[in-house]
């Protein structure tokens, strides 16, 4: 964690993680965020849960498509769970909520 509330931490669910961001994924914290996606994308199909996400710019959304792009040429599951207001407003302007497979919670994701 840092000094704006930014986290981000994985849970292994046996060949699929869970990876939980929180705070505000903009240009000073998304680098971060993408290394621990593609680290998941690496143990299993991953879900990045959003609820906690107060703010994400493009490049916190350029790290999410670039996670969904590498499991999609790797035969690996990626979906979003879970994201916030803010969250979905910027995926629904850029028209990515038509893209990203999006779940509500951990279970549904991690069936589908």
């Amino acid at each position: 964690m840092n000094d704006t509330g930014n986290a981000c931490g994985s849970e292994d669910l046996g060949g699929y993680v869970l990876v939980r961001v929180s705070g505000e994924v903009d240009l000073s914290w998304s680098q971060q965020v993408r290394d621990a996606i593609l680290a998941a994308l690496g143990r299993g199909g991953v879900g990045v849960e959003l609820s906690q996400v107060g703010y994400i710019d493009s490049s916190g959304i350029a790290a999410l498509v670039e996670g969904f792009q590498r499991a999609r040429s790797t035969n690996k599951r990626f979906g979003l769970i879970a994201a916030s207001k803010p969250v979905l407003a910027v995926l629904q302007l850029a028209r990515l909520d038509k893209v990203f497979p999006m779940f509500a919670g951990v279970d549904e994701a991690r069936v589908a």
